[in-house]
């Protein structure tokens, strides 16, 4: 059985190898998690579905809700067309420790510039990322960082910077996990986008983390397409010429999308309100707040990092990120906390195990 995507079509199933494969668009994928579409079509035809959620409180709470809008003749259905989800990316869908994965990102390209201009290195912040300079990359703040990604691809076009990115994740490493980065999904997480979908619902990523990064490998990792990924975004200009028609990055930071703004992109780029929403940080509360706002039945999860040993520990203490307003408020927003440690009985997917 063919995995469906978010737009309906039938996504590659490919290898599972840590090279790149080529796609039904001849461009180079990325490799998929191991056993993702086995236990898809066995999640869907059990009556145990999200095998790797132990059983509790935010199992029983997804799969109620589900239930409950699915009902076709019962007090809180909802129609198709709005079972709208939204899920941050970074620290919700994949690993984001010690930094965002666009951090290990910026510091490659920071390399390959330096190599082009070697007193690159010698200047601040560029300087920071070639020597991990932990404590001047906080003080750079996620905004600092996203400015200077946009700022270090300047002149690319999106199809260039797409084949820069793919070729990235489908090589880079985390340093301590071992691991490519899509194959640093959650497996719980993996699951639930599955699930969602074979009940009806549309799913959108709604990441502060730079937007055509997630393009590169939304598609092939989660099933959900480059038009329904929400991020951060860079100033573009239209170009046509004998070279041809393109679009090309100026630089420029057009919107960072944190914790307000994901409010304002939603509702530029939707135009419904979710009914479904999953975070892990106070960047995620406002976007929480503003789904569970809504009439009718509604879900916010959080997940929160507690799991040191299969996982990394972390919560207010992540200055890139941190989790403090949004676990202390989570009951009363009505937010159900996910518990990383409680809640999964697996994280990562099978293949990715070092």
């Amino acid at each position: 059985m063919p995995r469906q995507n978010d737009g309906g079509e039938h996504a590659p199933q490919g290898d599972t190898d840590d090279h790149a494969r080529k796609g039904r668009h001849g461009r180079a994928c990325l490799p998929q998690p191991h056993q993702r579409l086995q236990r898809m079509c066995h999640d869907m035809m059990t009556d145990h579905p999200l095998p790797s959620w132990r059983n509790g409180p935010a199992r029983t709470a997804i799969l109620d809700f589900v239930a409950r809008v699915t009902a076709e003749n019962g007090p809180d259905h909802v129609p198709q067309p709005e079972r709208i989800a939204v899920f941050d990316n970074d620290g919700t869908l994949w690993c984001e420790q010690p930094y965002q994965v666009q951090v290990f990102f910026l510091t490659d390209r920071v390399r390959e510039l330096a190599a082009k201009d070697p007193a690159l290195a010698a200047r601040q912040p560029f300087k920071a990322f070639l020597e991990g300079d932990h404590a001047t990359l906080h003080a750079l703040g996620k905004q600092g960082i996203q400015e200077l990604f946009f700022a270090t691809h300047a002149g690319m076009t999106e199809d260039e910077f797409a084949v820069l990115a793919r070729d990235w994740l489908a090589r880079a490493k985390h340093p301590k996990l071992g691991r490519t980065f899509p194959q640093l999904t959650y497996q719980p997480q993996l699951e639930l986008l599955d699930f969602l979908r074979a009940n009806g619902f549309k799913i959108f990523v709604a990441s502060g983390g730079g937007m055509d990064l997630i393009r590169a490998f939304s598609e092939d990792t989660y099933g959900i397409p480059p038009e329904q990924i929400i991020g951060s975004s860079m100033k573009l200009r239209f170009e046509a010429g004998d070279a041809g028609v393109s679009i090309v990055k100026l630089g420029e930071l057009n919107s960072f999308d944190d914790r307000e703004e994901k409010v304002v992109n939603i509702g530029l780029h939707i135009g419904r309100r979710p009914i479904f929403c999953f975070g892990n940080s106070d960047g995620d509360l406002a976007m929480l707040r503003y789904t569970l706002a809504g009439k009718g039945a509604r879900l916010g999860l959080l997940l929160h990092h507690d799991d040191a040993e299969r996982e990394f520990a972390y919560d207010r203490d992540f200055p890139l990120s941190p989790l403090v307003e949004a676990l202390e408020k989570a009951d009363a927003y009505g937010i159900t906390v996910v518990s990383m440690q409680n809640a999964w009985s697996t994280v990562f997917p099978d293949a990715a195990a070092p």
